[in-house]
């Protein structure tokens, strides 16, 4: 059995703007995949009337479902890479760019950014997202501290997570890029900035 603990730090800073429909994309598709697989497995367990044969069928959905969820967990790596490719682009452009917008402002936050629920609507989401089965230790206890940005727009970008093991940083990684909701974000004099916020991450193997 594995379980998390969560504490979430505010922070303040700025940084550039990267969107995460790439990990939407790949979810949608694969739930689709989900539903249609579940909809076959209940026709045919359902016609079955030999006990056995049932347990089997079970048996062999719930293995189609660890291979599905493996395959997309393959899919969002390759979003996380295309992603991260993307930002260091960005960041390379903004760099060389004079445009006020793109520079780290260093003042006091007026208004934090929320997530819609809360922290705690934010902590099960991350929970429910997170692909435990992608993370590989000899280890009992794992932990990543997990940084991103919440974007003018209330998008969730530039996530960064180090820890000492380099699969549950990923999956950290994967788990905020892939969050539904976006914040409603920071206001400095009424108007919205980039703000930081710092996700300690904790993973309990048992």
């Amino acid at each position: 059995m594995r379980y998390f603990v969560f504490i979430f730090t505010l922070l303040s800073g700025f940084c550039i703007s990267q969107q995460t429909e790439d990990f939407r994309s790949v979810k949608n598709y694969y739930n689709q995949h989900r539903t249609m697989l579940n909809g076959e497995f209940k026709k045919k367990f359902d016609k079955e009337t030999n006990n056995l044969i049932k347990a089997s069928i079970k048996n062999d959905f719930k293995l189609f479902m660890r291979k599905m969820d493996s395959i997309e967990n393959v899919a969002l790596v390759g979003a996380l890479l295309k992603t991260k490719n993307l930002e260091d682009l960005r960041k390379f452009k903004s760099a060389t760019s004079s445009t006020s917008g793109d520079k780290i402002m260093d003042q006091t936050l007026g208004k934090d950014a929320n997530y819609p629920g809360g922290i705690n609507a934010l902590r099960q989401e991350v929970a429910n997202l997170f692909y435990s089965d992608g993370v590989y230790s000899e280890m009992k206890d794992l932990r990543t501290q997990v940084a991103f940005i919440v974007e003018k727009d209330g998008s969730i970008t530039n996530v960064k997570a180090e820890g000492d093991n380099f699969t549950f940083n990923r999956q950290a990684e994967i788990a905020l890029y892939s969050v539904a909701e976006k914040f409603s974000p920071a206001y400095i004099n009424g108007i919205p900035v980039r703000s930081r916020f710092r996700l300690p991450l904790n993973l309990k193997f048992d």
